[in-house]
């Protein structure tokens, strides 16, 4: 499943995946991966500087992250083009959700807060 959302004139589409191999039910550590295409369809570049990220688990667990960038990197996304990365988290617990922000920056120095849909990560073992 895909997650959309669009803020500013940025589409960010998420697609989370459950990854069996990393993880490891005994010891309850669960490994996601997701993938992320952040889209600029406006008219003037844009720069990603920071992004925050609020996760949750079924246990109740909450982890806030905050930091520069993507994967050690602050894109500038022009118009029509597009930025896509992965990552990962890790849970203790078989579902959990995530959703966030990233602060991008464009030409003229206007800051925007571009919202990350909140996407649910469910492991297929509770099917």
């Amino acid at each position: 499943m895909t997650y959309t959302e669009i803020s500013f004139d940025i589409k960010v589409i998420v697609k989370p995946v459950f990854l069996e191999n990393e993880s490891d039910v005994i010891t309850g550590k669960y490994v996601y991966a997701y993938f992320i295409t952040i889209e600029n369809l406006g008219q003037e570049p844009v720069k990603l500087l920071n992004r925050y990220w609020h996760i949750a688990d079924s246990t109740g667990d909450v982890y806030e992250i905050e930091g520069e960038g993507v994967i050690g990197r602050q894109p500038v996304i022009g118009p029509g083009k597009s930025h896509s990365y992965n990552s990962y988290c890790v849970l203790k617990s078989m579902a959990g959700k995530m959703k966030g922000y990233y602060l991008m920056q464009r030409d003229n120095g206007e800051r925007v807060k571009v919202n990350i849909p909140e996407f649910h990560l469910r492991s297929h073992l509770l099917n």
